[in-house]
């Protein structure tokens, strides 16, 4: 057998899956981040440019907005990653 090639079992690693999981939470929560404040800022200009109202964003209310809707993500995508990353690939076929 050739070395680097030694075979653990059936199925991924688990930390392949989490790794997966959570650039994949990364990736959603800061593109959700990142849309929420464009729609925030243009539904801003929109009230300043139809109705007439002054409206001033505060970066710090962007960048904690922004900060919990990552960590959110992140958690809620890394949990669930955890608790997947410790299954048995066979157990967890059977079980669906």
């Amino acid at each position: 057998m050739p070395v680097g090639l030694i075979f653990d079992g059936v199925g991924a690693r688990g930390i392949d899956i989490l790794s997966q999981f959570l650039i994949e939470a990364v990736i959603i929560s800061v593109t959700g981040g990142v849309i929420g404040i464009l729609v925030g800022v243009l539904a801003s200009w929109l009230v300043t440019v139809i109705a007439h109202w002054p409206v001033y964003i505060q970066m710090y209310s962007v960048g904690l907005s922004f900060a919990v809707c990552t960590i959110t993500g992140v958690f809620f995508g890394w949990y669930p990653a955890e608790k997947a990353s410790n299954l048995d690939p066979i157990e967890a076929i059977r079980y669906e």
